[in-house]
């Protein structure tokens, strides 16, 4: 495969991923300040089938207002769902586990519920924007400057949650109350309050990308639309170790593992159809247990001392210490 048949799949790799970048930093940044959002797949599917129905009962305003309340829309349901999460877990102290295991499949549920009225129906999608100047630069700009306003919006949002999680006060005190609630407490923080907040935060955060699906990358909606992306949102954050800009990156490649699977589909058209379909899921599980075996911690260890410390920090990394803990802040 030559550059000229490469660059449209990566370009087409990087759109495809924007609804699992939003996704997965939306749950990274939940579980960063300690608190586990299992209900992503459900708030995947009922914040995209929301956004899609609220964008479509609204067209009459204007593509723009009927997108921005669609995504606006989507982003209330994914607050709201964090909002029963948060107060199950932090005030009611039960599990966050079976809460947003719960969660996960009623949304699921309620989303083809609610959305029958709206499935196979067409309605408003976000319009291509090429950035002028940029879109000339050779490759660079093919890649990543001739897509639309929410594949940017992404970009924006890896910049800022790097710089966030690790140039700022407020992005230490998030990573603090993953680590060491009770430090943070010491110190002054509210940790409740500010779980409350960032539970909110990433769920909003899920809720969009959920309209991302529906009014961008599967423009429209259908029976579990968006069957699967939370499950592989939620094991992205574990891939990149919850840290944004591995979160992201960690998107990208299941991007282009999809991108790659459809043009294998049209070159093998005898191999059956689902195969492609599930391989990029199951390759990201492969990578994910591959990167959490002991024999490449060993296979690092052959390395100079050097690069092998530098690898085992790349591939390896612990989850929060307080993850999923009560804390109880008296």
């Amino acid at each position: 495969m030559d550059a000229s048949a490469l660059i449209p799949i990566l370009s087409v790799a990087i759109a495809t991923s924007t609804p699992l970048v939003f996704a997965s930093i939306g749950e990274t940044i939940t579980e960063r300040g300690g608190v586990i959002n299992l209900s992503a797949e459900g708030t995947v599917m009922l914040a995209a089938m929301a956004g899609f129905a609220l964008a479509k009962t609204t067209e009459g305003l204007g593509i723009v207002p009927s997108l921005l309340l669609g995504f606006g829309g989507a982003a209330l349901v994914g607050a709201a769902i964090a909002l029963i999460v948060a107060f199950g877990a932090l005030t009611l102290k039960q599990s966050q586990v079976a809460i947003g295991f719960v969660l996960a499949l009623l949304c699921a549920d309620l989303s083809s519920f609610l959305g029958n009225p709206f499935v196979r129906v067409p309605g408003p999608t976000v319009p291509n924007f090429k950035i002028p100047l940029l879109q000339d630069i050779p490759v660079i700009g093919q890649l990543f400057f001739q897509s639309d306003l929410l594949v940017y919006a992404s970009y924006l949002l890896i910049i800022f949650s790097v710089i966030y999680f690790y140039r700022t006060r407020l992005g230490l005190t998030l990573r603090t109350l993953g680590e060491q609630p009770a430090a943070a407490f010491a110190r002054g923080t509210n940790v409740i309050l500010w779980r409350y907040w960032y539970t909110l935060l990433g769920g909003a955060l899920m809720g969009i990308g959920g309209a991302a699906f529906s009014l961008d990358f599967k423009a429209g909606w259908s029976y579990r639309h968006t069957a699967g992306y939370g499950w592989i949102a939620l094991a992205i954050v574990i891939f990149g170790g919850w840290n944004p800009l591995r979160v992201a990156l960690s998107c990208y490649l299941f991007g282009i593992l999809q991108s790659l699977a459809s043009v294998a589909q049209s070159s093998i058209p005898d191999v059956p159809t689902q195969v492609f379909t599930v391989a990029p899921f199951v390759l990201m599980i492969l990578f994910l247990v591959l990167t959490s075996s002991e024999w490449l911690e060993r296979l690092f260890k052959l390395l100079p001392p050097a690069l092998s410390r530098f690898m085992s920090q790349a591939i390896h990394s612990t989850p929060p210490l307080a993850l999923g803990k009560v804390f109880e802040q008296d």
